[in-house]
């Protein structure tokens, strides 16, 4: 029973020596996945934010946070991005012409315990992912994350990807 008891205080004292995650404040991302299946697409991405500040509650539509006019409505940016005679060329969507562009809101994400890092994977449900009647095939999108403290994440990008016939 001492052997026991021992053993659990033993190993309980090097569990609470073991370093909680420490990431830095802006949220900091990695590509991991884009998969097609039709018209439709997933994308994966992993993250870690050293604050624990990502995403936006359904009523933070005020301030930088108002619809259609402000940057910070959306925080998960994918700038879409064609190969035009060998350059890559960031197609900017047009709303007005019923261009949607691929910018997401991220929900409100807690933290649990008394550290406040965050990380974890971001799941794309992509309904289009894609435009069409450009004349060119091959594209990919640069990604950007950002916290709600403005702190903007690295860029990354997808991987190419050919548009479906």
């Amino acid at each position: 029973m001492r052997k026991i008891l021992f053993l659990f205080l033993l190993v309980s004292s090097l569990s609470a020596c073991l370093p909680e995650a420490q990431y830095p404040p802006e949220p900091v991302i990695s590509f991991k996945s884009l998969v097609p299946n039709g018209n439709q697409a997933v994308m994966r991405i992993d993250f870690t934010d050293g604050d624990g500040n990502i995403g936006l509650n359904q009523g933070d539509t005020l301030g930088i946070n108002c619809p259609d006019t402000c940057r910070y409505y959306y925080n998960l940016f994918c700038e879409y991005y064609e190969l035009q005679n060998g350059e890559w060329v960031n197609i900017v969507l047009d709303p007005e012409i019923g261009q949607i562009p691929f910018y997401y809101r991220l929900p409100y994400a807690t933290p649990e315990g008394q550290n406040p890092a965050l990380n974890g994977e971001i799941k794309i449900d992509m309904p289009s992912y894609y435009l069409l009647g450009t004349g060119f095939d091959t594209c990919r999108f640069e990604i950007q994350l950002v916290d709600r403290a403005l702190n903007e994440s690295n860029i990354v990008q997808s991987n190419i990807f050919i548009k479906p016939n």
